[in-house]
């Protein structure tokens, strides 16, 4: 195990130039060009053998069970997490979206070198499918992205192979269009998307922006004036087609305009002014503000205007924790799939249980339990594992074993009578200390009724 753990590094040592040349190749790298920088480097540690060697298959392995055991989140979030150069880390997290969010999302990492860090975004389609939508750049860290659908999505990030620090993570949501009512946002609109019109006959396509006769309705997007009239309705009207997320934007009772037909204009452009004209003119004066979707119809424009939650304010875990071997605390303690109580459960766990740290914030630490199962627990649900839950004395000789499994690897052999420090418990292995400092797991007898190897002190 030392041995091919060792052989990888060399390999990979000497191979690092040469992956880094064929992930920043242009288009005529290959026919079967990689869809994003992850799996461009994917296809590079194949192409150089590496996925036959432990840490590449590792690494392969990782980014594809991030996509399984994706961890929910509420935005906006925030967390820290680490990542070591001899494990292959990769994290998903699941999200709830809506057609008009743009989300921003930022990683920011701590270490000796400079790490690239790859952000991918998947749609989760039916039976657990997953499609690729959208990667930030080779050798950057920022991913700024708007979904198209409204449906759950998932954010894996990855690191490049052979580096080891601290990252913390960063969402955000704004909205995807900018405010159609000089001066205004959110906050004043008063008549919202399917509200009952004309006695319940009809519903109303659009949101109500009230602001004062003759403030500008500008440009919420680049792109061209269609649709410049009038009607019965909607008073002095225009649209402004936006070809990039095929909407057109519709704004309506306007006292007058200031554009033309065909005429192109930026975000923040004077489209016209606010008025009572058409339909509304026993109203005060008010921004009609409206989306088609040129292929299916009206659309709620509240998501593609509405204000911002800010930044992420979650507590960070301190960076000094992550790695930390910790136990349960509490009598039981619940990890949950998401940083929330309500969340659904993942597994319950006894006293003394063994968690390493990995991430999360103050309050919800994301952790990993001996048998690699992660998801989030309450801090104040746990301790540190370095003060000892009680002594043994070994009655015979027992192996130390690196991992809490009988297949793992044996670090030494503990002869009878030696004395250690228990730390913690998985299932039926305990987390145990040596007089001179070792770590590593001892296993108990599979049967409770046989007497055990060690004696209680």
């Amino acid at each position: 195990m030392v041995v091919n753990k060792l052989s990888c590094l060399f390999w990979l040592g000497l191979l690092a130039g040469w992956i880094s040349a064929c992930t920043s190749m242009g288009p005529t790298a290959s026919i079967f060009r990689p869809t994003s920088p992850h799996d461009q480097y994917g296809q590079s540690l194949k192409s150089a053998k590496l996925d036959r060697t432990a840490l590449g298959t590792d690494w392969l392995e990782a980014g594809e069970r991030a996509l399984r055991d994706s961890l929910k989140i509420s935005i906006p979030y925030r967390e820290s997490g680490y990542f070591s150069a001899n494990k292959a880390f990769a994290v998903g997290y699941r999200l709830d979206a809506q057609r008009g969010d743009r989300f921003l999302i930022r990683i920011e990492t701590q270490g000796q070198k400079d790490t690239q860090v790859f952000i991918d975004v998947f749609s989760l389609e039916e039976r657990n499918r997953t499609n690729l939508l959208a990667s930030s750049k080779a050798d950057t860290n920022v991913l700024t992205w708007e979904p198209r659908k409204t449906q759950s999505f998932l954010i894996r990030i990855q690191p490049e192979l052979l580096r080891s620090g601290s990252y913390t993570i960063n969402i955000t949501r704004e909205p995807a269009l900018a405010f159609p009512v000089k001066g205004r946002d959110s906050r004043q609109i008063s008549s919202y998307f399917g509200a009952p019109r004309d006695g319940g006959r009809r519903r109303h396509e659009g949101v109500d922006i009230f602001a004062p006769k003759g403030t500008p309705a500008v440009a919420s997007v680049d792109g061209v004036i269609t649709g410049v009239g009038s009607n019965s309705l909607g008073g002095n009207v225009a649209f402004l087609t936006d070809n990039e997320r095929s909407i057109r934007l519709y704004y309506a009772h306007l006292d007058r305009w200031n554009v033309t037909n065909g005429q192109r204009v930026s975000v923040g452009d004077t489209v016209g002014f606010v008025g009572n004209t058409g339909n509304a003119r026993t109203t005060a004066p008010h921004l009609h503000f409206g989306i088609y979707g040129i292929m299916d119809g009206a659309t709620d424009p509240l998501p593609f205007i509405r204000l911002g939650r800010g930044p992420a304010k979650q507590p960070l875990v301190a960076t000094s924790r992550l790695g930390d071997s910790i136990r349960v605390s509490a009598a039981r303690s619940i990890m949950r799939l998401a940083p929330q109580s309500d969340a659904p459960i993942v597994r319950e766990l006894p006293k003394a249980s063994a968690l390493t740290i990995i991430g999360g914030t103050e309050i919800w630490l994301r952790v990993e339990t001996p048998d690699g199962l992660t998801g989030y627990i309450l801090n104040s649900t746990t301790e540190s594992a370095n003060r000892p839950l009680r002594r043994l004395t070994l009655a015979s000789s027992s192996a130390l074993f690196d991992s809490a499994d009988r297949q793992a690897g044996t670090i030494k052999t503990l002869e009878p009578g030696v004395a250690v420090d228990v730390l913690a418990v998985a299932n039926s292995f305990q987390l145990i200390r040596s007089a001179n400092g070792q770590t590593g797991w001892l296993s108990l007898p599979a049967d409770p009724g046989k007497p055990t190897k060690a004696a209680i002190r």
